[in-house]
């Protein structure tokens, strides 16, 4: 399902991944998997759910501690507030789905100045839902809104944000400006920020 550029107006749902796409990315996830004992090539959220008890339970308490860290340092991502006005005055339904907890999801949602567009409801975690690229929270946001994946988009910097809108038949943008992170057979629209978002959904 390809996302016309100039058919943004007509997706009533918006879901965003929350790390580097609302946010500038600060997470290091070198030193995060330094500190968990994780290899560098592993994915952390799967690495930590493959240890023994009650070594797991230790490590994730010490990743909590972290993103803690990391979510009071949050900061907007460029063209965040106006993309987020814009929707809100179209009428349009905003959720999160990150790999993060919904907790420090909305600590960061706060230290961004973003919290009043999103109904808590509608910010799902790691404890909500299974991690992306997992569908299960993007289904689980629509049968909330009642939406069909055609009226939805998944936004995000990351291919598992792709790979997550790709598996729940939502339209998928991916938001990066770097040209080392590219993945066209998961992406219907690719932005270099979301201030170029919102000039796409304005024009459109």
């Amino acid at each position: 399902m390809k996302v016309e550029r100039g058919g943004l107006g007509a997706r009533r749902y918006w879901v965003f991944d929350l790390d580097g796409t609302l946010t500038l990315p600060v997470h290091d996830f070198a030193h995060i998997r330094r500190e968990l004992g994780i290899a560098p090539q592993d994915d952390i959220l799967d690495a930590l759910a493959a240890m023994p008890e009650p070594l797991r339970s230790e490590r994730h308490l010490r990743l909590d501690a972290l993103e803690r860290h990391y979510a009071g340092h949050a900061r907007p991502a460029e063209g965040v507030h106006a993309l987020l006005q814009g929707l809100s005055r179209r009428g349009c339904r905003c959720g999160i789905l990150t790999r993060n907890t919904r907790e420090l999801a909305l600590l960061s949602l706060k230290a961004i100045g973003a919290a009043e567009y999103f109904d808590p409801d509608f910010v799902l975690g790691r404890d909500e839902a299974r991690p992306k690229p997992d569908p299960g929270g993007l289904q689980r946001l629509l049968s909330l809104w009642r939406a069909r994946p055609d009226e939805a988009l998944m936004v995000g910097d990351f291919r598992y944000d792709l790979e997550a809108g790709r598996n729940a038949g939502t339209g998928t943008v991916h938001v990066d400006a770097r040209p080392d992170r590219d993945w066209p057979e998961l992406t219907d629209l690719r932005v270099q920020s979301l201030a170029e978002l919102h000039r796409l959904l304005e024009t459109g």
